[in-house]
């Protein structure tokens, strides 16, 4: 069960980046996205949701890492 936890972890960090680097018009008109799009802007924006996918895939990582050990 806990590896499925990470392998969702990981999947949403994935799709973030996704996200971002395709540029997805729907995933930046989401009510929630628009936030930090007005905040930032389109391309800081990008940036943002990038980062924040690697920060979740890392956290997905080392949670994986603890469960092994």
């Amino acid at each position: 069960m806990e590896i499925l936890m990470t392998i969702i972890i990981i999947a949403c960090g994935a799709f973030s980046i996704c996200g971002a680097v395709f540029n997805w018009d729907w995933y930046f008109n989401n009510r929630k996205a628009r936030g930090v799009v007005a905040l930032f802007g389109r391309t800081g924006a990008r940036i943002f949701y990038i980062i924040l996918g690697v920060i979740i895939i890392v956290m997905g990582i080392v949670a994986s890492g603890s469960l092994l050990s």
